[in-house]
This record gives C-alpha cells, sequence and structure tokens, in this order.
C-alpha cells in the first residue's frame, strides 16, 4: 500500500523490542499496545504484526492490492473510496479492493489510531522488532507521503468476529500509581500533592517519549543530584522544577532525576491517548508496593 497523508505523525509500531534495556535499547513499539493487538486479532494476524499507529488522524493510504484491514485505538471518521466490500467502521474487519483509498479523521476522543492489514506490514527487524523509535531513531523511519508499505505473509487462524465494540474513553482519565521507588527523594506530602483531586494538564510539549504534565509542583527532599539509574515505562520522573514527566513506549533506558512512581501498566493504555489540555488525575495503588528502597 502507499501511504498519501501522515497528518501529524504516522510510524510503523509492533509490541516493541524489550529485553535490550542492559544495552541501552529501550522496548519501544506501540503507546498503546492493547488496540494494536485487537488490531492484529481482528484481520487474523499474530499480535505482534506490524501495523500503522497515527497520531491524531490525518492518514491516508492507497491499497495497491486487496486486502483485509481493521483500524482500531481512538475512534475517528473513516472515509473510503474505490470500493470495500461492507460497510466503513471502527474495530470490525473489512475488505478492500485494489485500488481502494482509505483516510482517518481527526480522532473524536483519544489520541492514536491503528491500522492493520492480514499479513502485517513486512518492514525489515531492527534488533527482533519493526517498532520506529523516534528517540533512538531505530527501526522503519516515519512514514511520509509517497513510502510505500509491503503487505507480508505473517498470518493466524481467519478472524470469524465482525465487531469488537470498545468502552468510551475517559474524559478525565485517572491513572494508579506504584509508589517508589525514589519516594523518599520528595517532601512528606508529595505523594499526596500528586494524587490531588485537581489532577495534572497534558501539555503540548508531549510525544512518544513522555507526557509532560504541568500543575502542582512535587517538591525534592534533596539538593544533590541523583546518578543516572535505569527507567522503565509508566515512570513518573520528576526534575527539579516539580512538573512530572511520564514516560511512555520511546522513554530513554536510563534517567538523572527522582521517579516518585510508576504507572501501573494496566493503566497505560489510557495514558496513551491523554491528548494536550486534558487533566490527568492520579490514585495511589499499594497493592503491589513491592519495592526497596535505596538510599
Amino acid at each position: 500500500m502507499e501511504v498519501l497523508a501522515t497528518g501529524p505523525s504516522a510510524t510503523i509500531q509492533d509490541v516493541g523490542r524489550p529485553g535490550l534495556a542492559e544495552l541501552g535499547v529501550g522496548a519501544s513499539g506501540a503507546v498503546d499496545r492493547h488496540s494494536l493487538r485487537l488490531a492484529n486479532r481482528l484481520v487474523g494476524n499474530p499480535e505482534n504484526n506490524a501495523a500503522i499507529e497515527a497520531t491524531f488522524g490525518g492518514l491516508t493510504v492507497r491499497f495497491t492490492r486487496a486486502a483485509l484491514i481493521a483500524v482500531t485505538g481512538a475512534p475517528c471518521p473513516m472515509t473510503v473510496t474505490g470500493g470495500a466490500s461492507r460497510g466503513v467502521g471502527m474495530y470490525t474487519p473489512m475488505h478492500v479492493y485494489a485500488g481502494t483509498e482509505l483516510r482517518l479523521g481527526m480522532p473524536t476522543e483519544g489520541m492514536r489510531t491503528y491500522l492493520a492489514v492480514r499479513g502485517g506490514i513486512a518492514v525489515p527487524l531492527v534488533l527482533g522488532a519493526r517498532a520506529t523509535d523516534t528517540l533512538a531513531g531505530l527501526g522503519p523511519a516515519p512514514l511520509e507521503p509517497g513510502s510505500m508499505l509491503r503487505i507480508g505473509t505473517q498470518t493466524a487462524e481467519y478472524p470469524n468476529v465482525d465487531l469488537a465494540p470498545q468502552r468510551a474513553y475517559p474524559d478525565r482519565p485517572v491513572l494508579r500509581v506504584l509508589p517508589g521507588p525514589r519516594d523518599h527523594w520528595f517532601v512528606d506530602d508529595a505523594l499526596a500533592t500528586l494524587c490531588a483531586r485537581d489532577g495534572y494538564e497534558v501539555t503540548a510539549q508531549s510525544n512518544r517519549i513522555g507526557i509532560r504534565l504541568a500543575g502542582p509542583a512535587l517538591r525534592h527532599r534533596h539538593v544533590r543530584e541523583l546518578p543516572p539509574e535505569p527507567t522503565v515505562e509508566g515512570a513518573l520522573q520528576v526534575p527539579p522544577a516539580g512538573q512530572p514527566i511520564l514516560f511512555l513506549a520511546d522513554h530513554p533506558v536510563t534517567g538523572g532525576y527522582p521517579v516518585i512512581g510508576v504507572v501501573h501498566p494496566d493503566d497505560l493504555w489510557i495514558a496513551a491517548h491523554a491528548r494536550p489540555g486534558q487533566r490527568l488525575r492520579f490514585v495511589l495503588d499499594r497493592s503491589a508496593d513491592t519495592t526497596e528502597r535505596q538510599p
């Protein structure tokens, strides 16, 4: 298929390349892995097949051969020209003919939308994955008009569902936070401040690397600097100014600022769709707080 337009950003993503942090390589992959996996299941692909992640819509592609596709993630208006064997809709398998053009409009809610094709997108593996890492510059380059993408042959059992409806995205997302490993680097009321009812605003300086938040400052207890140490997706790193940064899929593997808490892995798909100007609220979750505190 040929990419005709990309909107603000469109990249090739799979579930990433975990297990290479000791080499300085982050996992990357889809920011909303739940939606990527669902799109692949709807077209009968292995869940790890590569698909297109489109941010804020605007993606237009032309299929040069017949294909089975599915679109998941942030719901958006879709336009098909050139013919399709069934109605156009989200969260459903759809057959398209050669010459069909598919256009994704701006999402009505959420932020990232996923387009999967039966067989997957056949781009070269880089360190075991086909994911575009925008921070490290690994994997396929971000898509641009004129990009030609070959449809692969890696398939699973043919899908036997017509629709996989999903719940609406929350207007004010609530994310569970596991405290630590450096919450003791902050003043006593810092966790309470983080989890205050008013929450934090998502700023425009956010991307696949992380969400920069604006709100009540989280004050450090120590004036000394913290040596770089490993970080994970979902970490809430807090620079000296006190405004937290929520790391997403393309986050660095080490950071030099203390991490006050880590968003629960099951809530990261919600964070993936937080839009600039939206407010996030955090709630403390100590159910899995087994972190050993370090000095």
